[in-house]
C-alpha cells in the first residue's frame, strides 16, 4: 500500500506549492471571471490567456507605470492651463490691435 500513498503525497505537496505561489488563486480569479461573462467568448483558452497575463503583473511591475501615468497627467493639466491663460493674453492683444493706437 506504501506504492500507492506515494502518488498521493506527492500530488497534496505540488497542491501545497501551487497554492503557496498563488497560482490557484489566479486560476480561480481568471475561471471566475470566465464564468461571470454575459457572453462565453469564442476562444476560452484565449480569454484565460490574455487575463491570466493580467492577474500575474504585481503591482511592483505597474507601481512606476502607474506613477508615470500621474505625473504626465499632472503635466497635461498644467499645459491646458498655460495654453488657456496664453489664449487669453493673445485674444487681449488681438482686440487692442484691432482697436488701434490708443488717443492721445
Amino acid at each position: 500500500m506504501a506504492h500507492y500513498r506515494a502518488p498521493d503525497t506527492k500530488r497534496e505537496q505540488f497542491r501545497r506549492y501551487l497554492e503557496k505561489a498563488g497560482v490557484v488563486d489566479s486560476l480561480t480569479s481568471v475561471l471566475v471571471a470566465l464564468y461571470e461573462q454575459p457572453e462565453r467568448p469564442s476562444n476560452a483558452l484565449e480569454f484565460v490567456k490574455q487575463h491570466l497575463g493580467a492577474v500575474g503583473q504585481t503591482s511592483a511591475d505597474t507601481e512606476p507605470l502607474q506613477q508615470e501615468v500621474i505625473d504626465l497627467r499632472q503635466r497635461c493639466a498644467r499645459l491646458a492651463e498655460e495654453n488657456k491663460d496664453l489664449k487669453t493674453k493673445l485674444q487681449r492683444y488681438e482686440a487692442a490691435s484691432e482697436a488701434g493706437p490708443p488717443a492721445e
